[in-house]
Formats: structure tokens, C-alpha cells, sequence
């Protein structure tokens, strides 16, 4: 195989887009924990040294993968954070999570069914704070027990659902079953349109 990199240390952009679907194609087959650096590189024809050099490790991959889903969570979470009542920031939390997790079910499923990566990300400090935030949000209706067991539910189901949602079942289907089931769990009604 020839390499894919246009010359040392300059990648074309839809290599790197190459990269990052490899390592989450292999990161759902192998687990993050897994998957070394030399399989990627491998899987692509190129050297472990070309990879090295644009991905130090594999969190530094990982971290670079998950960076635009980090950036949709924080923008949902701000918006939702904005409303006024506990039950309209809990929908709006509710409704953009399942748009993200409906658009991304590759990512949902590696970061909901893979220890070794939501280990990762709890070590990030601005992951951690997100994933804070939007747990806050989701068990604002109810603070005690319940409340924080029906966020979990819904953060890690929703994520579950959506990565082990039939290929046939497009986004918006999906995404309008996740938000019904839930607002069952978290007992929202429905938004007055």
C-alpha cells in the first residue's frame, strides 16, 4: 500500500478524516484499550511514525476524534442552562443529546460501551465538566436518588439506543424515538409548541 500522507508531517484533510473513522471502526471492533497505534497504522498502510506524528498516543487521537462532540455537548448544555424552569432545561438537554447521539451512533456506542474511554474523557477536565453539567441538567427535575438514576439512565440508554439502532432507521426517526423514551424516563411532557 502507498502511504496516504502527501509528504512528512502534511496530511490532506480528508487523510486525517481516514484516520479518525479507522480508529473508530477499530475502536468498536478491538475496544479503545485494544487498538494500538501500529493497528491503525496498519489498517491504512502507513508507518506507526506517520500516525506518531500527528497522534502522539492514542488518548491524544481519541481526544481529537471526540472534539467536535465535545463542542456540540458544551453548546446543548449552554442552551439549556439558559432556560428558566428545571423541566424546559431538562427537554432541551434531552432533545439536543439525542440529536448528537442520533448523528454520531459509531461515537455513542465507543464512549458508552467502552470503560477505557469514558475513563479517558473523565480525566479531561473540560470533559469532565460537561459531563457534569449535562447530568446536573437531566436530574435537575428530581435531585435525590431517582433523579440522578433516571439521568444515568437516559445519558447512557439514549447513547445505547442510538448506537444499536438498525443502519435503516434514519437520524430524525431515531432521534424523535430517543427524545419520546426520554421524557418517559425522566416524566417530561412534551414542550407546548
Amino acid at each position: 500500500m502507498t502511504t496516504v500522507a502527501t509528504h512528512e508531517g502534511e496530511w490532506t484533510p480528508s487523510t486525517r478524516r481516514r484516520v479518525l473513522d479507522t480508529a473508530v471502526r477499530l475502536f468498536s471492533r478491538y475496544s479503545f484499550a485494544g487498538t494500538s497505534l501500529q493497528t491503525i497504522a496498519d489498517e491504512l498502510g502507513l508507518t506507526k511514525a506517520a500516525i506518531y506524528y500527528h497522534f502522539r498516543t492514542r488518548e491524544h487521537l481519541l481526544l481529537a476524534l471526540m472534539a467536535p462532540i465535545l463542542t456540540e455537548i458544551a453548546k446543548v448544555v449552554e442552551a439549556a442552562e439558559a432556560e428558566r424552569d428545571a423541566g424546559a432545561r431538562a427537554d432541551v438537554m434531552l432533545t439536543g443529546y439525542a440529536d448528537i447521539v442520533a448523528a454520531n451512533r459509531a461515537l455513542a456506542a465507543i464512549t458508552t460501551f467502552d470503560p477505557s474511554v469514558r475513563n479517558v474523557l473523565r480525566e479531561q477536565p473540560e470533559w469532565s465538566a460537561v459531563i457534569d453539567r449535562q447530568f446536573a441538567l437531566l436530574a435537575d427535575e428530581d435531585s435525590g436518588v431517582a433523579g440522578g438514576v433516571n439521568a444515568a439512565v437516559v445519558l447512557t440508554g439514549l447513547a445505547g439506543g442510538a448506537s444499536m439502532a438498525s443502519r435503516h432507521i434514519d437520524d430524525d426517526t431515531l432521534r424523535a424515538e430517543l427524545v419520546d423514551i426520554g421524557r418517559r424516563v425522566l416524566g417530561l411532557s412534551e414542550p407546548d409548541s
